[in-house]
């Protein structure tokens, strides 16, 4: 309020109190003083405390300068070419510089080569009027990269918008973190070599890259044969090794075109560029062989290493998916011909593929639903015409396609391990149907039972045996279980096995003896009964002289190893009269009976027994 307002109220009060109340006339005149001076004082105080609070232009400019200067993010003020005017301390720190070093010089001098061209647009872009935000990185002065995002703001009038501030992050940890992830994400830990993923965006690169040129290419996927042999033998570190070193030796066979991954466990894929037709593949399959002749050498031990590769070259309008998987389905068709070999994807494994895929869900819905069907074929005294025992022959009974031979579905049981849960089903139910014929007083005689390589290796083989012989009621002696050559290359498993099964009192024999790699050191060291001659050998022994000495030379072995020695496949009364020559014990074939029917074989072992009793009653 103004001073004068004041005065004119002082002098009003004194005036009017004197004229109308003159008693009280000096009281009043006191009063209107004191009140006077309380309003002066008032007013003074509030006018210091108004300027105390509306700072002047050197109080402004101290604030801005603290806001600058210690502002956690690197600010820097560039003029009109683009120079550095004022940084601070954030920004000498990402720089590495004092400011005196920084000042005067362009940003751009600071920036790497790789981002200069994006940053400089970015700045003019700035510099003509519209603020903008990008990632950049900068030199520092002691030599390493600094990851940083800047916002630019121009300053100076709307219509010259002549320099800019520059406030920058540093994000190189933030950078260092993504390029991590995205490490993990494309690339294979172990090796560092591209992963499937990689892969796949690379070949999806190049398909329409060589398709504009006219050109084509191919996928490979390359496995390594028995490469869990190497873990399961060394370990997994030793496996590791192998990895690392396969790595190297495959980037040998790539150029600068070709691309290279590991895509999972032991197997890696290649795409080369300019393949023309199946002739380049094959030029290529032989320098991936050649890297592999070289012996491996993992510390003190040394190794052999082969591989099975499946390939597809590109046609028109497929993309990386198909070709994958064309690939891949070549490469089980070469892992199938036995390994150490290469298939080309042509269009009748696809639909091999699909065939594969309806047999597995077939032989799904044959075990859950009993499709399966026991046949018995009887094993002959070779002396005196006896049945001695019976072998059970699973048979499929289709629904659609009738009787199914195992040759047809029991090396794809095998493959995916369906095998296990059919052999229990053929034990259990071979069990039962002895125990069955026994009840009805038929001879007691031994049943054979084919174990399944899984079945052999499985855990607890010796329980689950027993529990179908208690479950059946059978007599274990009444059992028997053949074995192949190959499921004893693991000697010391197989010894253990053999034992634990033996220590049931069931019989064990080894089937198609003499296509396998029995070691004979090993095999007087394991506990079994019988030796089968397999029908290989004994179809041509009376044209193939070679065929002869082997089978006489198993017989007279085996007699002495004291096991018996059974000969399968026999068809014809020369075979059966050389085998006797040669002091065979049993044997088991067509000219004794095919495979049949339980109430066939219920018959046939009812005629036989009738007649050795008939025998019986003449010799006494």
């Amino acid at each position: 309020m103004n001073i004068r307002v004041y005065i004119g109220v002082y002098i009003l009060l004194v005036i009017s109190g004197s004229l109308y109340i003159q008693p009280y006339a000096a009281w009043i005149c006191v009063t209107a003083s004191l009140m006077f001076l309380v309003l002066l004082f008032w007013r003074k105080s509030n006018i210091q405390h108004t300027e105390q609070s509306a700072p002047g232009p050197s109080m402004a400019s101290s604030v801005l300068d603290s806001l600058f200067d210690h502002n956690p993010n690197a600010i820097g003020v560039l003029d009109q070419h683009g120079r550095f005017v004022r940084i601070n301390q954030a920004a000498e720190s990402v720089f590495g510089y004092p400011g005196a070093e920084v000042l005067h010089r362009p940003f751009s001098q600071f920036v790497t080569e790789e981002c200069t061209n994006a940053t400089l647009g970015s700045l003019e872009q700035a510099r003509g009027g519209k603020p903008t935000t990008f990632e950049t990185a900068v030199i520092h002065k002691s030599g390493y990269r600094v990851d940083i995002n800047v916002t630019a703001i121009p300053f100076g009038s709307r219509s010259d918008s002549s320099g800019c501030i520059l406030i920058g992050q540093d994000i190189t940890e933030r950078k260092r973190a993504d390029e991590q992830i995205r490490y993990l994400a494309y690339y294979d830990d172990m090796t560092g070599l591209p992963n499937r993923l990689m892969f796949k965006e690379h070949l999806n690169e190049a398909i329409p890259l060589s398709a504009a040129v006219g050109q084509k290419l191919a996928v490979f996927y390359v496995d390594i044969d028995r490469f869990k042999l190497v873990n399961d033998s060394f370990g997994y570190d030793y496996g590791n090794m192998l990895l690392l070193q396969l790595a190297e030796r495959f980037t040998r066979c790539m150029t600068e075109n070709d691309f290279l991954a590991r895509t999972e466990g032991d197997e890696f894929a290649f795409f080369y560029t300019n393949v023309a037709d199946s002739n380049d593949a094959l030029a290529l399959v032989a320098s991936i062989n050649r890297v592999l002749e070289e012996p491996f050498r993992l510390e003190q031990y040394e190794l052999h290493i082969t591989a099975s590769i499946g390939i597809a070259i590109s046609a028109e309008g497929e993309d990386a998916d198909m070709l994958m998987k064309n690939a891949d389905i070549a490469l089980d068709r070469a892992k199938e011909k036995g390994r150490n070999d290469f298939q080309i994807f042509n269009a009748d494994m696809l639909s091999v593929s699909i065939n594969r895929l309806k047999l597995e869900n077939e032989l799904r819905k044959a075990i859950t639903g009993e499709e399966f069907i026991l046949n018995y074929q009887p094993q002959v005294d070779i002396e005196t015409g006896r049945i001695v025992g019976i072998e059970a022959l699973i048979r499929w009974d289709h629904p659609e396609r009738g009787i199914v031979s195992p040759n047809h579905f029991i090396p794809f049981a095998e493959e995916t391990g369906l095998i296990v849960s059919i052999g229990e089903w053929v034990l259990r139910a071979a069990c039962k149907q002895n125990k069955a014929w026994q009840d009805q007083g038929l001879p007691a005689m031994p049943i054979s039972v084919n174990l399944s390589m899984r079945q052999f290796f499985q855990y607890n083989l010796k329980g689950k045996i027993s529990y179908v012989l208690e479950q059946t009621g059978l007599d274990p002696r009444y059992l028997e279980l053949e074995i192949t050559e190959s499921m004893t290359m693991d000697v010391d498993h197989a010894i253990q096995s053999l034992l634990e099964l033996k220590e049931l009192g069931v019989n064990v024999s080894i089937d198609d003896f003499g296509t396998g790699y029995s070691s004979l050191y090993y095999l007087k060291k394991f506990p079994i009964d019988r030796l089968k001659i397999d029908r290989s050998f004994v179809r041509d022994i009376m044209v193939d002289p070679n065929d002869a000495a082997i089978v006489a030379t198993i017989i007279a072995m085996t007699r002495h190893l004291k096991l018996k020695v059974i000969a399968e496949g026999v068809e014809t009364e020369d075979q059966l009269r050389f085998l006797h020559q040669n002091n065979c014990n049993e044997v088991q074939g067509y000219w004794f009976s095919p495979p049949v029917g339980a109430a066939e074989m219920e018959r046939i072992l009812r005629e036989n027994s009738s007649k050795q009793a008939a025998v019986h009653q003449e010799q006494m």
